[in-house]
C-alpha cells in the first residue's frame, strides 16, 4: 500500500514533456534505459490539460492527433512502474484549442476591453483564465479522470496560473469587485492604485483555493496522492501559508538553467529561497537539458553537459534535490544523456550522507521576496541581493536566505549575522524582532533603503531601524551619480585590505546620513566633481558625508548608505566585494565555523549534526562562470577545510565522499584541517568527531 510520505523517497525525477507528434515515434525502451541508467527513482510524465496524451473521454480535452489507438502516457507509466519509480502526472491549463474557445469563451482571458487573448506563440490557441470555470471545473475533471485510470502519485501542474498578466474576463471581473470592493487594476504593479494591492492579495487567495480544490479532487482518489502545482516565477511565498503547510508536501521551482549574466550559483539559491520560507520542506530544482534564452527560446535543443552537469550538482549541494526535462520525446542529439546520468549518479551516491545533515550556517541574507510585487518593474529583480550573493560566494562565507516573512526572533535564533542588502519594505514587528536580535548579541549589516518604508510600501521620515544602524536620514535617495568615491578614514577592520588606497569607488545612488556620537565611520563619501573634461578630474573637497558607519554594542552593526549591492552585481569591481565581505566577517566577530582557503571561485554547503560536519565545494572556477554556458570543468587548486571542534572534542576522521577515500587531518587550535590537493567540479568533506 503507498503511503503519503512517497515525496521524502522520490529525490531524483525524469521528467519527460512530450511533443503533440511523439506517440507516433516514441521510442518507450530508450527512456525507460534513461531512467535506469541515471538512477531516477521518479518520473514526471506529460499526461493532459492542452493535449491529452491518453484516450480520454472528456469533451473539448484534445487528444493527440497522433496518438490513433495507443495510449503513451499508460505505457511510460508503466516502464517508471516496472522501474519501482514514483509516478507524477503532468496537465498544462494556460491555453486551449479553437474549438474549446469556441464553445466556452468564458474560459479565456481577457484585455481590459473585455477581448479574449490569443496565445502569442502559436495561432488559433488562447490563453486561459485562472479565475474560470476552465480551472475549477474543467481541470479539475481532467486530474480526476487521470488519477482514477492510472497508478500515479501526484498530479504535476504547469502554467497552472493561466494568463500571466492581469486577466479582464468577466468571472474575474466580478469576482473582484465582490470580493474588494475595487475593479481589476489597468496595470501591473502600480504602487499608486490602491486596487494593486487588493489585487495581489486578492490572486494569492484564488489561486491557493485553486490548489486546495485540486488536491482535493486528487487526494479523494487516492488518499496517498497529492496535486502539486509547478513553482517558477509565481513562488510558494504567493499562496497562503496555511494552505502550503496543508497541502504541499514538497516544492518543484522551475528554474531550469541560467541565461544572460547569472552566476551559476542561482541553482543553488533555489533551494535556500525555498528553505528560507519552509525550512521543512523538499524542495527540486527543474533543470533543462537544452539552453535557457527566454528571447531566443531554443527549447529542442541541446546546452554543453558541463553546464547541464554544474547547474544540477550546485542544486543539489544546497539541498534541492535533481530534476531533469526533455522537451520533445526525440532525442536528436544525446549529448545530455551522459551529464545527466553522471549527475544522478553522483547525488545517488552522496545521497547518505547529506540527506541525513541538515544545512546550517550563522549568516542570513534576507530574501526581499514580498516586498517587491509592490515595487514598479521589481518583482523578480533584486540586484541589492545578488551582490550581497554573489559577494558572499566569493569571499567564501557560508550562509543562507531568510524570507522577509519570516523575520521574526525564533528565525533569527540561529544565526550570529543578518545581512539586509536593500531590505527596503520592514513593518514594525520585522524592526522589532531585528532591534531585539542586535540587542541580544546578534550581528547585523545593512544597505542602502532597508527599513526606510513600512510593509506596505509607505515610506518613513527616517529608517525603522535609524537606532540600531546609528544613523538618521538627512536627504533622501540621490542619483544615479557618476565618478563617486568613499574615502579611507581611520583605521578599521571594515576598511582592511585594500592595499595602501586612499579611496575607492562608491555608489551611483546615494542617502546622505548623520552619524551617532556611539558609531565609527571608517568611510567617507567624496563630494562630487566633474568627470569631463578630463583636466577636470580631481577632488575640490574633503571627504565629508558617512558612507559607512559601524556601531559596536551587544552586537556588532554595519550600515552602508548607497546601493552597495547593486553597484557591486552591475560592475564587479573587487573593492565592493571585499568591503561586503569584511563588513560581515567583523560583524560575525570570530572565524566562521567552516572555512575553505584556496584559489578560485566556489559555492560552500556546510551540513551539521551532533556527530560531524560536512562541507560540500562546488568548483565554479571557470572562464564562463558570469556568461554563457560552462564548456568544461576546470580542477580546482589545492583548497584547506578547516571545521571548528565543538567543546570536548580533540579529533576528527575525515572521508572525501565524491572521491571515496579518507583524508588525513591535523588540529590546531581547536580546528579540524584537511587538505584537498585538488578537485574537480565538486568534494564533500565529510568529518565525524572522534569524542574523548
Amino acid at each position: 500500500m503507498r503511503t503519503s510520505d512517497w515525496p521524502r523517497t522520490a529525490t531524483r525525477w525524469t521528467q519527460l514533456t512530450l511533443a503533440e507528434d511523439d506517440p507516433a515515434h516514441l521510442d518507450v525502451d530508450f527512456w525507460t534505459e534513461v531512467m535506469r541508467d541515471s538512477r531516477s527513482n521518479a518520473a514526471c510524465i506529460s499526461a493532459g490539460g492542452y493535449i491529452a496524451y491518453y484516450p480520454t473521454r472528456i469533451p473539448f480535452h484534445h487528444r493527440s492527433s497522433f496518438m490513433g489507438d495507443t495510449d503513451p502516457f499508460g505505457a511510460l507509466v508503466e516502464a517508471a512502474r516496472g522501474l519501482g519509480m514514483h509516478v507524477m502526472a503532468r496537465v498544462d491549463p494556460h491555453a486551449v484549442h479553437a474549438d474549446a474557445a469556441r464553445a466556452h469563451p468564458e474560459w479565456l482571458a481577457c484585455d481590459p476591453q473585455g477581448a479574449p487573448i490569443e496565445h502569442w506563440s502559436y495561432p488559433d490557441i488562447w490563453l486561459t483564465c485562472a479565475f474560470t470555470g476552465y480551472h475549477r471545473e474543467f481541470i479539475t475533471e481532467v486530474t480526476r479522470e487521470i488519477v482514477r485510470e492510472y497508478d500515479v502519485d501526484a498530479v504535476f501542474a504547469n502554467r497552472w496560473e493561466g494568463y500571466g498578466g492581469i486577466s479582464h474576463s468577466e468571472e474575474a471581473q466580478r469576482s473582484f469587485r465582490d470580493e474588494t470592493g475595487f475593479e481589476l487594476p489597468e496595470r501591473e504593479q502600480d504602487p499608486s492604485d490602491p486596487a494593486w494591492p487588493a489585487y495581489v492579495a486578492w490572486r494569492r487567495r484564488k489561486l491557493s483555493e485553486l490548489v486546495a480544490i485540486w488536491d482535493a479532487a486528487v487526494t479523494d482518489l487516492r488518499p496517498h496522492a497529492r496535486f502539486i502545482p509547478n513553482l517558477g516565477a509565481f513562488a510558494a511565498r504567493d499562496l497562503e501559508p496555511e494552505l502550503v503547510r496543508r497541502v504541499y508536501p514538497l516544492f518543484v521551482v522551475d528554474k531550469q538553467g541560467r541565461s544572460g549574466i547569472e552566476a551559476p550559483w542561482v541553482a543553488g539559491r533555489v533551494a535556500k529561497r525555498s528553505r528560507g520560507l519552509f525550512p521543512d520542506r523538499p524542495i527540486g530544482l527543474i533543470a533543462s537539458v537544452g539552453p535557457e534564452h527566454h528571447q531566443h527560446r531554443w527549447k529542442d535543443s541541446v546546452a554543453p553537459p558541463e553546464e547541464v552537469r554544474t547547474w544540477i550538482v550546485d542544486g543539489f549541494a544546497q539541498g534541492a534535490f535533481p530534476w531533469f526535462t526533455k522537451f520533445n520525446a526525440t532525442v536528436s542529439d544525446p549529448r545530455w544523456v551522459p551529464a545527466v546520468v553522471e549527475a544522478f549518479d553522483l547525488h545517488a551516491r552522496l545521497e547518505p550522507v547529506l540527506s541525513a545533515l541538515p544545512i546550517t550556517a550563522e549568516v542570513a541574507l534576507l530574501d526581499p521576496g514580498r516586498a517587491g510585487k509592490l515595487v514598479p518593474g521589481a518583482a523578480h529583480s533584486f540586484p541589492d541581493e545578488d551582490g550581497f550573493y554573489q559577494a558572499l560566494v566569493e569571499a567564501r562565507i557560508p550562509f543562507e536566505l531568510l524570507a522577509d516573512q519570516m523575520l521574526t526572533a525564533e528565525r533569527l535564533r540561529p544565526y550570529k549575522v543578518l545581512v539586509l542588502a536593500n531590505a527596503e519594505h520592514l513593518g514594525e514587528a520585522q524592526c522589532q524582532a531585528v532591534r531585539e536580535y542586535v540587542a541580544a548579541g546578534g550581528g547585523l549589516v545593512a544597505a542602502y533603503q532597508s527599513s526606510l518604508y513600512d510593509e506596505h510600501g509607505e515610506p518613513r521620515a527616517n529608517f525603522g531601524l535609524a537606532d540600531v544602524f546609528g544613523v538618521d536620514l538627512l536627504e533622501p535617495v540621490r542619483g544615479p551619480v557618476k565618478n563617486n568615491y568613499i574615502a579611507l578614514t581611520g583605521e578599521h577592520p571594515v576598511n582592511a585590505g585594500f592595499g595602501g588606497a586612499e579611496r575607492i569607488i562608491g555608489g551611483t545612488r546615494l542617502l546622505k546620513v548623520a552619524a551617532g556620537e556611539d558609531t565609527r565611520v571608517p568611510f567617507r563619501f567624496v563630494p562630487d566633481f566633474p568627470d569631463l573634461p578630463m583636466e577636470e578630474l580631481y577632488a575640490r573637497q574633503a571627504p565629508d558625508a558617512p558612507a559607512v558607519i559601524t556601531r559596536e554594542g551587544p552586537g556588532r552593526v554595519v550600515y552602508f548608505p548607497f546601493d552597495l549591492g547593486a553597484v557591486f552585481w552591475e560592475t564587479l569591481q573587487a573593492d565592493h566585494g571585499r568591503l561586503i565581505a569584511n563588513a560581515v566577517r567583523w560583524a560575525l566577530g570570530a572565524e566562521p565555523a567552516a572555512t575553505v582557503r584556496g584559489p578560485g571561485l566556489a559555492d560552500l554547503a556546510v551540513r551539521r549534526d551532533e556527530r560531524g560536519v560536512a562541507v560540500t565545494v562546488v568548483n565554479l572556477t571557470n572562464p564562463m562562470t558570469m556568461r554563457g554556458a560552462i564548456r568544461e570543468t576546470i580542477p580546482l587548486p589545492p583548497q584547506t577545510v578547516t571545521v571548528a571542534l565543538p567543546p570536548g572534542v580533540e579529533g576528527a576522521a575525515a572521508r572525501l565522499l565524491v572521491a571515496d577515500a579518507d583524508a588525513p587531518v591535523v588540529v590546531r587550535d581547536g580546528r579540524a584541517e584537511v587538505e584537498l590537493a585538488g578537485m574537480g567540479l565538486v568534494e564533500v568533506v565529510h568529518l565525524i568527531w572522534e569524542q574523548r
